[in-house]
């Protein structure tokens, strides 16, 4: 299929096009970054020296009628921009928040500016059913990274836990701010350090969790959430932790979940003894997951590990291309973290 990436200067274009460049059935036609236009790709990711010789194009300059499927990763509020341009035959995974929420006051109160809409949500095992109604579609918003491990680390225990009091910790690498340039993010800012940002239950990937949880769980759900910025160019390593309705032990949680995720081939739920680790997952679309039960409070806690770039971006995006263009979800995405 003839594939365009739009956006696709920034880190999350760069790893669609790195895992795209294996891809046994999407052949990239078109790279896209407007501002770097005229630009040869390896300019700005010299990695990828499967597309030297080749340069990023602006959008106005596509022709869509001979794209079949386009992904955006674009900031927010750019796609929606850009989706009446695009004809109703391309088929589009959007990497940015902008078709995301469905509730219009949270798109305003987090995002500000005009809500564009919702698409379906493309988060495939987050619950019975999700897989399929991606399949229906043609157009998918995929999920913000933290919103990827929060959701998938908690949505099995949902029937056991007081929904209304999830509590979240959940450390990011540099690369999930995006590459435009900050002060906060050079390295001599960062190196050997730690720091919580967006405080106080502000991060715009807040409603976005809440909305898929209440969704699952059939009621309502609300967290609080810290994140906070790692020393690391990429991987999210999320604590969950909520309030047990019900007396449970740490092998009957593992249980559990091991059910929930038996036929997951990108979650990875670990033996008692192991716990997630970034750069287990680092450069797939995997996810890690390990359960307990802090039995003092009788509160379920959760770790898990994805790489923001991989499972919570590129490669999650790539697995929902397969899904709406009905081929394997799997293909060109089995292969598990290159680890330390």
């Amino acid at each position: 299929m003839k594939t365009a990436i739009i956006g696709a200067s920034g880190y999350a274009g760069g790893e669609l096009l790195r895992l795209l460049a294996i891809h046994p059935h999407f052949l990239v036609t078109v790279v896209s970054a407007h501002s770097n236009a005229g630009e040869q790709v390896t300019s700005v990711h010299p990695q990828l020296q499967s597309y030297a010789g080749r340069t990023f194009v602006s959008v106005d300059s596509i022709d869509f009628s001979t794209i079949e499927l386009a992904f955006l990763a674009l900031p927010h509020g750019e796609s929606a921009a850009l989706i009446a341009k695009i004809p109703p035959h391309v088929k589009i995974i959007d990497l940015g928040a902008d078709y995301r929420l469905e509730d219009a006051a949270q798109w305003e109160k987090y995002y500000g500016g005009k809500h564009a809409g919702a698409w379906v949500y493309g988060l495939p095992e987050l619950a019975p059913g999700q897989r399929e109604a991606i399949k229906k579609e043609n157009r998918v918003a995929n999920p913000g990274c933290y919103a990827t491990s929060i959701s998938l680390g908690i949505a099995p225990a949902l029937g056991l836990i007081d929904t209304e009091d999830i509590v979240v910790v959940a450390a990011s690498g540099t690369t999930g701010a995006g590459r435009s340039a900050k002060i906060n993010l050079i390295g001599s800012e960062i190196m050997g350090g730690l720091t919580s940002y967006k405080f106080g239950g502000v991060h715009q990937h807040t409603p976005e969790i809440e909305q898929a949880l209440s969704a699952v769980a059939q009621r309502s759900a609300k967290l609080s959430f810290t994140p906070i910025l790692a020393p690391m160019t990429r991987g999210i390593l999320a604590t969950i932790t909520a309030k047990l309705n019900k007396n449970l032990t740490t092998q009957q949680l593992h249980d559990l979940y091991q059910k929930y995720y038996a036929n997951e081939f990108f979650i990875d739920l670990l033996p008692l003894d192991q716990m997630p680790k970034t750069t287990a997952v680092t450069g797939s679309n995997k996810v890690q997951i390990q359960v307990a039960v802090d039995e003092h409070t009788n509160r379920l806690v959760v770790s898990v590990a994805i790489d923001n770039l991989g499972k919570g971006a590129a490669g999650q995006a790539i697995q929902n291309a397969n899904l709406i263009c009905g081929i394997a979800e799997i293909s060109g995405l089995a292969f598990d973290g290159v680890g330390a």
